[in-house]
């Protein structure tokens, strides 16, 4: 472990955070300076990073520009009804305006009933004493209502039906984590309690470091790399996740083994892959390699 934690922080050193973040959702946020706006275009900017990345963006920034250049004021000074008409034609994947606007509508209550997003989410937290998992699903509630809709049940996930949770879990790693350059640590909630938001690119990496043995991206999946990394810092578990992410979206690790890649990575000296390649008789010949 000690092995795979020089090696995380090696990948962590050189990784360029500014120019990762111009290609992540969370670079919307940062593109507005009041925290009451960064909060309102991180839940949405998060509830849409689903499918394909370029496809996301576009849809984030039409909702975006629905609400106009101060978000926080429109969601909580307008009804669902208002909202809707916002966005209006609007669809991203399985989600439609009304989606967005339901969504939407009760975030701008709980910021009307707590001051903030951040404020409710503490609240939950405190009532659930201290557990991530039931303060997540207290805001997925709160979030939701109590909806039919299975693609808004899908926008805002439950955390108790055993998904990884993967854009809820993001969407707290932003809004928690101290401001590094693409978290803002805008909640008074301390790090230590997230959990590390697993998509295909996380989840593939940490079975390639042992992390995790599991196949899919489940709660109990996040639970477990989580826990992995919570032995590297205990205060702060999910400080790899942006660049352990990006590794893959830039496909630096491809999802196949690419020998001339692996090559260059920092985390190769404690990747199965790597050292499965090194060990194939045919790895000094990776035009031959069987992919």
């Amino acid at each position: 472990m000690d092995r795979i934690q020089e090696h995380l922080d090696g990948l962590l050193a050189e990784c360029d955070m500014e120019s990762r973040r111009r290609r992540d959702p969370v670079d919307f946020v940062h593109r507005y300076r009041e925290s009451r706006d960064q909060e309102i275009v991180g839940l949405i900017s998060a509830s849409l990073a689903f499918g394909n990345a370029v496809s996301a963006g576009r849809s984030i920034d039409r909702a975006l520009a629905a609400l106009g250049p101060e978000p926080s004021r429109i969601v909580t000074g307008s009804d669902e009804a208002e909202l809707r008409h916002r966005f209006r034609g609007f669809a991203h994947r399985i989600y439609r305006g009304e989606h967005l606007a339901a969504m939407l509508a009760r975030a701008g209550a709980l910021v009307r009933d707590h001051g903030s997003i951040g404020n409710a989410f503490a609240a939950f937290h405190d009532a659930s004493d201290g557990v991530f998992r039931e303060s997540l699903a207290r805001l997925a509630d709160a979030l939701r209502g109590e909806t039919q809709s299975r693609s808004l049940r899908h926008l805002i996930s439950d955390p108790r039906a055993g998904s990884a949770c993967k854009r809820l879990a993001l969407y707290a790693r932003w809004m928690i984590r101290s401001a590094d350059g693409v978290d803002l640590g805008l909640w008074p909630i301390g790090p230590s309690v997230l959990l590390i938001p697993v998509d295909t690119h996380i989840l593939r990496i940490s079975r390639n470091l042992g992390l995790t043995n599991r196949r899919t991206a489940t709660w109990a999946t996040a639970e477990e790399i989580t826990a992995a990394l919570r032995e590297f810092d205990s205060e702060d578990p999910v400080k790899y996740d942006f660049a352990l992410c990006h590794l893959g979206v830039s496909r630096d690790c491809p999802s196949r083994r690419d020998l001339t890649k692996c090559e260059q990575c920092v985390l190769r000296e404690v990747c199965s892959v790597w050292k499965t390649s090194r060990a194939s008789p045919s790895a000094k010949e990776p035009g031959q390699l069987r992919l």
